[in-house]
């Protein structure tokens, strides 16, 4: 293990690579992987929570499907920071602001998948169902999300590994987790700080992928009886 003042050379010499700023930086490394954990958790979740109902009012023609799909693709075209920009006389600046411009960012992805889901379920599964006297609310519950939820979770992936990334942006309005570290450290060419930051949104987005191929495997085991 090298000396302290061996180690303390990495700060003079502004490496890439310096141990120490691990240790000494612990805390704001912390707090600031878990803001963006929960950002990112927080704005998925509230994505998908808009996303389904936009879904099955898309599904009911084809001119809804296309307002609805072209709305949310057209306000994942904003810029960040004019959607933030938007969104700050009504929410400040506050995560709030951060959490409503990610959620909407994942509509694109997730209302596209969710529609895709509820589509690749086959008639005659409905059909069935409805012959055994399945009302409109428990057809969608019981069977429909059900069946749909591989292709749902998929897009849910997706858009959770994106949500990390984009939630860096959020350091516009000072609630970016990592990304408050990495717009400091850009800014007085910290290399340590600009490469353990990076690691850590990169540690973060596949440990999320793997928690949710996981919870997947759990949720839809006839899928995996398949496979």
């Amino acid at each position: 293990m090298p000396r302290a003042d061996e180690v303390a050379q990495c700060y003079v010499d502004n490496s890439w690579l310096c141990g120490r700023y691990w240790s000494d930086y612990r805390p704001e490394l912390v707090d600031a992987t878990v803001q963006h954990l929960w950002i990112t958790v927080v704005s998925v979740l509230a994505g998908l929570a808009v996303a389904v109902p936009l879904a099955l009012l898309a599904r009911r023609s084809p001119r809804l499907e296309s307002l609805v799909v072209g709305g949310t693709t057209i306000i994942y075209t904003i810029p960040s920071l004019a959607l933030f920009s938007l969104l700050l006389p009504f929410t400040g600046l506050s995560p709030t602001t951060v959490v409503i411009g990610l959620a909407l960012y994942s509509l694109t992805i997730l209302v596209r998948n969710v529609l895709a889901g509820l589509r690749a379920v086959p008639d005659e599964v409905r059909e069935s169902a409805v012959g055994m006297g399945y009302a409109p609310l428990r057809l969608l519950t019981r069977v429909e999300l059900p069946l749909a939820l591989p292709v749902i979770w998929a897009g849910l992936r997706v858009a959770t590994v994106s949500t990390v990334a984009l939630v860096t942006v959020g350091s516009i309005v000072s609630y970016g987790g990592l990304g408050n570290l990495l717009l400091r450290a850009v800014g007085n060419q910290f290399k340590a700080q600009i490469l353990a930051a990076s690691l850590l949104c990169v540690a973060l987005a596949l440990v999320l992928d793997v928690v949710l191929v996981v919870a997947q495997r759990f949720l839809t085991p006839w899928t995996r009886r398949a496979g």
